[in-house]
């Protein structure tokens, strides 16, 4: 069986890149970055991934020089293709202009790494750093406006390297790359499948189950349902509890929906409503680690309050839905920047995985994957096609201020007015996570492409912000006020996410986006802000805006304006990167 191996820098794709060479049929295995050369001996070639690091500072990820002296094929991307550069005696310094987002390559130069591309392809890049010169032997292949160097390859040596992510979908032609280099310039061919995975799963959870009995926590979420259900089959019933715990951070009506669903599919749930002691921990908390790590804590109060009540001895294991993309933005591998501490990966969690006390099942999986494997094991669709929640909830929708605050001018782009508004967001700009004030655009044309091109141009030139909105209703917020985590607030934000899901189905729209998240913001004149954050995706590591038409969302905000706590109404225009999904 032909073999890639992916070698790791820290960067937020590094799984998304080996899963996108296995759907080119080709097996492929990470490996530490610094692995010695002779961990790449019979693979048929290696990439190198991409990374939050600068390759001329002491400290950041380096490849062995002896990996580029084996005789096979290399592909560099982003901080990989820095790297390449840098280990082969080219020239990477800081960029003038960063790029984070859409992009459009120019290709120069044919080459087997760019067979059938066009003279123009739009990219995803997410750097600051760039390639100045390529080392002795490459040529440039492709470049944009702002980053001369954006592919280069030596076709001797067959080393070639990209500074936009080709695995991620927003490149539209990133897998033809990975395909023309595994199979065109490596040689492998298509001869591995993932068609037995629900089977090795399923083992997989035996294996670490051993004689164990599993406390499971389900969301209701595509995740902990499929994570659960795999634990059920292989396992049994009789050892796996499930438990639901309302936390008082859900959508209006779901606690009763999802103990609805399970019950339908014969499952004997344990519903426990916890909501007064999670308001309780998160009374005065504002930060968004803080209430992330506050609520990873809570869910292990309860778990060991529930256990308590089983009169279960020390011989069982914890469950959880945990995907990659958790994993990866906690900084869950050697090399990468921590983006927001997931609430399945806070310091108790940490204790158990290594104690050998956690059960994750899908953890190497991204959100399509696990769709993939709940319709193979015969899911109801409406359990498996939910648009994703977060296991927050709505805490990490509804933010929070400790003070007073007033929006301050910004810069006008292109015919838009613009403000920072008087809080703060979390971003992820070149693999570290950033924590800035988001931008506010008002007036201008209300166009989609001229937003996203807006957009873009504010995120990438000035530093001060992560994340662009548009006004689409009332006026423009200007003053933030001291607000927390309160039952008024929280149903508040219920009732404004029960009208955007209902606005869905009535305009036929569910299936237009792939997450909708509804934020509630401490900001106005007097009163709240609501934004509206439909995305489109596939795997939650990249994310676009979802072009809803705009004549819709007039009546969307006539909806939420006529909540009286409601001051304005804006559209979140940004893209991930430089904004994560969520705000929190």
């Amino acid at each position: 069986m032909d073999k890639i191996v992916v070698l790791d820098c820290g960067g937020q794709y590094t799984h998304l890149i080996a899963r996108k060479v296995r759907e080119c049929g080709v097996y492929s295995e990470i490996l530490p970055v610094d692995c010695p050369p002779e961990a790449l001996r019979g693979a048929k070639g290696f990439i190198i991934s991409g990374g939050p690091s600068s390759v001329y500072d002491a400290g950041s990820p380096q490849i062995q020089s002896g990996c580029f002296t084996l005789g096979i094929p290399a592909l560099g991307i982003c901080y990989g293709h820095q790297l390449m550069a840098h280990a082969l005696h080219g020239d990477v310094q800081p960029g003038d202009h960063r790029e984070f987002g859409p992009a459009e390559i120019e290709v120069l130069d044919s080459s087997r790494l760019t067979k059938g591309l066009s003279a123009h392809e739009p990219v995803w890049m997410s750097h600051g750093d760039l390639v100045r010169e390529p080392p002795a032997g490459f040529r440039v292949l492709a470049s944009t406006p702002g980053c001369r160097v954006a592919a280069m390859g030596d076709d001797a040596r067959r080393f070639y390297s990209v500074q936009f992510h080709v695995e991620v979908t927003h490149t539209p032609h990133g897998k033809a790359i990975l395909q023309n280099f595994v199979h065109e310039i490596c040689g492998c061919s298509s001869d591995w499948s993932a068609g037995e995975r629900v089977a090795a799963l399923e083992e997989h959870v035996r294996k670490a189950a051993g004689n164990r009995r599993v406390f499971f926590f389900v969301s209701g979420g595509v995740d902990s349902t499929v994570a659960f259900t795999l634990v059920t089959r292989a396992l049994g019933r009789e050892r796996v509890h499930g438990a639901y715990i309302d936390t008082g951070f859900m959508r209006q009506g779901e606690t009763r929906e999802i103990a609805a669903a399970f019950g339908a599919l014969g499952v004997d749930l344990e519903v426990i409503d916890a909501s007064e002691q999670f308001f309780r921990a998160l009374d005065g908390v504002a930060e968004p680690e803080a209430k992330r790590k506050i609520i990873g804590e809570m869910f292990i109060t309860v778990q060991d309050q529930a256990i308590a009540r089983l009169g279960w001895d020390d011989n069982w294991v914890l469950g959880q839905g945990t995907i990659y993309p958790d994993t990866i933005e906690s900084g869950g591998t050697k090399q990468s920047a921590k983006i927001k501490t997931h609430h399945n990966r806070v310091g108790k969690v940490e204790e158990m995985i290594a104690a050998g006390r956690v059960l994750e099942p899908i953890a190497e999986l991204y959100k399509d994957e696990v769709r993939e494997v709940g319709r193979k094991l015969e899911l109801p669709t409406e359990l498996i096609a939910r648009h994703p929640f977060p296991g927050p909830g709505l805490a990490i929708r509804c933010l929070c201020s400790t003070e007073d605050g007033a929006s301050t001018p910004a810069p006008p782009v292109n015919g838009y007015d613009a403000a920072r508004l008087p809080i703060k967001s979390v971003g992820v700009q070149g693999d570290f996570r950033s924590y800035k004030q988001p931008t506010l655009l008002s007036g201008g044309r209300r166009d989609h492409a001229a937003l996203s091109e807006v957009s873009g141009l504010v995120t990438n030139t000035q530093r001060e912000s992560n994340r662009v909105t548009y006004l689409l209703a009332g006026p423009a917020p200007t003053r933030a006020h001291r607000a927390f985590l309160t039952r008024e607030r929280i149903a508040l934000l219920q009732e404004a996410d029960a009208r955007v899901r209902q606005w869905l189905r009535d305009e036929k729209l569910s299936t237009a986006v792939w997450q909708f998240p509804v934020v509630l913001l401490p900001i106005g004149n007097g009163g709240e802000t609501i934004v509206l954050r439909p995305v489109e995706s596939e795997d939650g590591m990249t994310a676009h805006v979802a072009p809803l038409p705009f004549d819709a969302l007039d009546r969307l905000t006539a909806r939420l304006l006529d909540l009286s706590a409601v001051d304005a109404v804006l559209l979140d225009i940004s893209h991930k990167p430089p904004a994560t999904i969520e705000w929190e």
